[in-house]
């Protein structure tokens, strides 16, 4: 018996019915040109004194609505309140859901484990908060073979979930990602692994070579395995353009990747057009560009910070779209 999966297991994600968290990017993408993401992560202590939480992030949003592709809280800012902190991340997304239905809310919460504890962790995403969609961690993994047959297993309550959106982190923007994410494989010695998780020719192919960097596989399986539903995406940093472009030409235009790390002054030092030049698709769009801090933290003066937020929105806007032609 042949026991090896074969490339193409799964459809297209072009064959499928379209995500509602794709349909809402795409229309972002396309028909307000824009790929700027606001990332809400409202800090307590640097927000304006006299400003709660709630009323901060509705006055960012009010002031941003027609110039992002999507919005971004993420759950640690909200965590570390307890009770009322979830409250305050439920109201934000409520509030965007409310005035704003044709944005995406993508949660940021790198939320992994096997499927049972999993199937609470979408709950809260989906059904609680209302999101539409969220990060997971790949390192449980998603795909097997049993002899006869791909299943899916740990991250399978996130990717039944055909209309949100499961964006993978690939290759994050911090320093120390590559500690584990650079670690390189040697396709030729997984004579094992692909006995039960299939081969990568396509991949040795993309990259022209046998030795590949660990987080290549992940973008690879996302694309190739886990996108069964069209609705997987990837997290690769903006300070690390070479490896955005690399895991472009592993996805294709079927992947949308979000990119986190974007800005010199409060950012990761990321820069914008490496970034952008790296990242897009064939269609110029594909990226959806986070940027929390040089945003939300534009001026702390209680009386112009969402106007503040807006001009740091606009001008990033623009410069993203002047590296896209």
């Amino acid at each position: 018996m042949n026991n090896k999966i074969e490339l193409g297991s799964f459809p297209e994600a072009s064959e499928l019915s379209k995500c509602k968290f794709m349909v809402k990017l795409e229309e972002r993408w396309s028909r307000h040109n824009t790929l700027v993401c606001v990332g809400l992560d409202s800090d307590e202590e640097k927000i304006p004194r006299g400003e709660s939480i709630e009323r901060f992030n509705q006055q960012i949003v009010d002031k941003t609505h027609d110039l992002v592709c999507a919005y971004k809280p993420n759950t640690a800012f909200y965590e570390a309140r307890g009770f009322a902190g979830w409250l305050t991340l439920e109201e934000t997304i409520n509030y965007i859901k409310e005035n704003y239905p044709e944005i995406p809310v993508i949660l940021d919460s790198k939320r992994a484990d096997i499927g049972n504890t999993n199937l609470g962790y979408t709950r809260m995403a989906f059904d609680r908060m209302g999101a539409d969609a969220i990060t997971v961690n790949p390192y449980l993994g998603s795909t097997f073979f049993d002899g006869k047959e791909i299943k899916l297993e740990a991250l399978q309550p996130f990717l039944e979930w055909k209309n949100k959106g499961i964006i993978v982190l690939a290759k994050t923007s911090n320093k120390s990602g590559g500690e584990i994410q650079d670690l390189p494989i040697n396709l030729r010695q997984l004579t094992t692994y692909s006995d039960k998780f299939g081969r990568m020719d396509e991949l040795r192919e993309k990259i022209g070579s046998d030795i590949v960097p660990l987080w290549s596989i992940v973008a690879y399986r996302v694309a190739k395995y886990w996108n069964v539903n069209g609705n997987c995406g990837l997290v690769v940093g903006a300070t690390y353009p070479e490896e955005l472009g690399l895991a472009r030409k592993i996805v294709g235009d079927k992947i949308p990747i979000l990119v986190p790390g974007a800005g010199k002054k409060r950012g990761q030092g990321g820069d914008v057009e490496a970034a952008v030049k790296a990242g897009i698709d064939s269609r110029k769009q594909g990226i959806i560009i986070n940027s929390s801090r040089e945003i939300i933290f534009a001026s702390s003066d209680p009386t112009d910070f969402a106007q503040a937020a807006r001009k740091a929105t606009q001008e990033l806007k623009e410069e993203i779209n002047q590296f896209r032609q």
